[in-house]
């Protein structure tokens, strides 16, 4: 009896599909990555002119890194003030490390980078370093109105038991984290889960009015702000509770998946491909699963966004 395979649908739309092939088409050589470059800041080469003193058109110079204006010859350097700047390392290479950081759920190694393309650890390390950079959303602002919160703890080895770390494990992380359902995440390395610590992140990122969901943690419930102790209320959100200490996970829509499913993502890609992070580069490795988080439905055009970033944040 014959045995018949199923022929597995593409769960990512045809439209924010960018495969290998699409990226070796689109950028063949260092050449095509940095046309790619000054058509993100330059728009088809025009550009303000520094001696001219006005927007002109600027044309490649053969050999170098620069666009010549095409009517003084004053240079403009496309990769001024990005973080390819002084690199020795080849702009194609560091297109494919962006490439392959976009393309992941879950994360790539240096030491991947290291035998595709024969840059050093070292080299391979620097740059994901500097690409992690890139993707951090400091500023970002969740709309709500539907929210959740919470905290974890990474690195380490825990010194008591199971559940949150007591005092003296002083070998993990703080992680706390703020979830719009359905949609972005904001995930910072904090000094401590206090009151005020997690109380100064929910009025730097979420909206008054917010309903947030959260555990039980004691820290919710006795934030103080202007004097008052009744927790976020008084902060001037609608606060609602699940009780994880008694094995009550979903209440109705009472409950805090969606932030639970994000850490499930990044420990299992932390543990699975980088093994450990120091607390030093946490925040970095943070900003990189939620950038992939914010942009999941973009498909393998994630990539394009990461790279946009270079442009948008060139001095």
């Amino acid at each position: 009896m014959k045995c018949r395979t199923q022929k597995q649908s593409q769960s990512i739309p045809e439209e924010l599909r960018y495969t290998f092939k699409d990226f070796n088409l689109e950028f063949p050589d260092d050449d095509s990555c940095l046309e790619h470059v000054k058509e993100e800041r330059w728009p088809n080469g025009v550009a303000r002119c520094s001696k001219c003193k006005q927007d002109r058109k600027h044309h490649r110079v053969s050999g170098r890194t620069a666009y010549a204006c095409g009517y003084c010859g004053t240079h403009i350097y496309p990769l001024a003030g990005t973080i390819f700047e002084k690199s020795s390392t080849s702009l194609r290479t560091w297109f494919y490390a962006m490439y392959l950081m976009g393309s992941t759920r879950c994360g790539i190694s240096a030491k991947q980078i290291q035998r595709e393309t024969g840059v050093t650890y070292k080299t391979a390390w620097r740059m994901f370093k500097q690409i992690r950079q890139l993707l951090s959303e400091d500023d970002l602002r969740l709309e709500g109105p539907t929210v959740e919160m919470d905290e974890t703890y990474m690195g380490g080895v825990r010194k008591y038991g199971t559940g949150r770390p007591m005092r003296g494990d002083k070998k993990k992380t703080p992680v706390a984290a703020i979830v719009e359902r359905k949609g972005r995440i904001v995930a910072k390395a904090v000094p401590d889960v206090k009151g005020s610590t997690l109380l100064g992140m929910i009025h730097d990122h979420v909206t008054p009015d917010s309903t947030i969901y959260t555990d039980e943690l004691n820290a919710y419930h006795g934030i103080r702000s202007m004097k008052r102790s009744d927790g976020l209320t008084s902060a001037g959100y609608r606060h609602r509770t699940i009780n994880h200490s008694s094995k009550v996970y979903v209440r109705g829509n009472v409950h805090t998946n969606t932030i639970e499913g994000f850490w499930s993502l990044l420990k299992r890609g932390i543990n699975g491909v980088y093994h450990s992070v120091s607390p030093k580069y946490l925040q970095g490795y943070l900003d990189e699963y939620s950038f992939r988080y914010n942009h999941r439905d973009e498909g393998n055009l994630i990539f394009k966004s990461i790279l946009a970033r270079v442009s948008e944040l060139a001095n």
